[in-house]
């Protein structure tokens, strides 16, 4: 990487980020498409936030990835949003446009491209996804926007199962795609609607510790079901060999990390980002 007076920044903020993979990701991606830019992680506090954002037009960025906690707060400092962004309530990209700062969310298109390599379209599928936290409410909102037939939203009964009802109920309204939540602890209706499933996602953390499901063991996957969980610093969770064991073809969430940075860096270059060869490269780091 030859930096000079041409250099472009991209950086990603957040507090914590100092462990972040998006910097090893998005520089590699510059070396390889011969882009003159770098890409750095900046932990910052919360009241520096609108001097940072002031950055990416003072100092020409690229623009930004912003990750937990001011995936909201960034908003009020946009121009514009994108409808994923507007519909999800959620940044997580700012693209610099002379001056004009973009609010994206790349996180559920970023999901759905991930999974092109299995040929397969949300347009017209049911998908059965489990959790309805910040990840699970991106790759909703997508499939919505992209014409799912019908979303089903698994989650435990907690403090936040009512929240997440009325949050659905937007989301139904707003695009005309029928959304529906369920208890996670109702087996039998879950295995009624995994007969109709297409795409079966888990969007919750269980699983991380290499033992848990997060679901009953007792469930029958249908014939031909692609299976996905968010969760990549485990490359093969309980919940994927569970599946794999029963016939379908399973995705862990390397590709929906690498998906949604190949977005940003899509919209903040042109220029589509070697995701099979940076997946390659990330295979070795783990």
């Amino acid at each position: 990487m030859n930096i000079n007076g041409y250099t472009r920044m991209a950086a990603v903020v957040a507090n914590p980020i100092k462990h972040s993979l998006s910097p090893f990701i998005h520089n590699l991606a510059f070396d390889l498409m011969n882009e003159n830019g770098v890409y750095l992680a900046w932990e910052v506090e919360a009241e520096k936030l609108p001097a940072i954002v002031e950055n990416v037009r003072t100092l020409d960025m690229y623009g930004l990835n912003i990750s937990m906690p001011y995936k909201g707060e960034i908003i009020k400092f946009m121009d514009e949003l994108s409808p994923a962004a507007e519909l999800i309530g959620v940044v997580n990209t700012v693209v610099n446009q002379s001056g004009k700062l973009i609010g994206h969310n790349t996180d559920g298109i970023g999901f759905f491209n991930s999974l092109e390599k299995y040929h397969f379209n949300i347009q017209n599928k049911q998908m059965l996804i489990l959790g309805g936290g910040g990840a699970a409410i991106a790759i909703i909102a997508q499939a919505a926007l992209s014409g799912a037939k019908k979303i089903v939203v698994a989650a435990r009964k907690s403090a936040s199962y009512i929240p997440l009802k009325e949050k659905l109920e937007k989301l139904s309204v707003k695009t005309g795609i029928e959304i529906l939540l369920t208890d996670l602890s109702e087996a039998d209706r879950l295995q009624k609607e995994l007969k109709q499933t297409d795409l079966l996602v888990n969007a919750t953390s269980v699983g991380m510790d290499g033992e848990s499901l997060p679901l009953e063991k007792s469930l029958v996957l249908p014939e031909k079901l692609l299976v996905v969980d968010a969760i990549y610093k485990v490359r093969e969770t309980p919940f994927l060999r569970w599946a794999k064991e029963q016939g379908a073809q399973t995705e862990n969430g390397l590709g929906m990390l690498i998906g949604q940075a190949a977005e940003s860096f899509y919209l903040w270059t042109g220029k589509k980002m070697p995701v099979a060869e940076i997946t390659l490269e990330m295979e070795k780091e783990a």
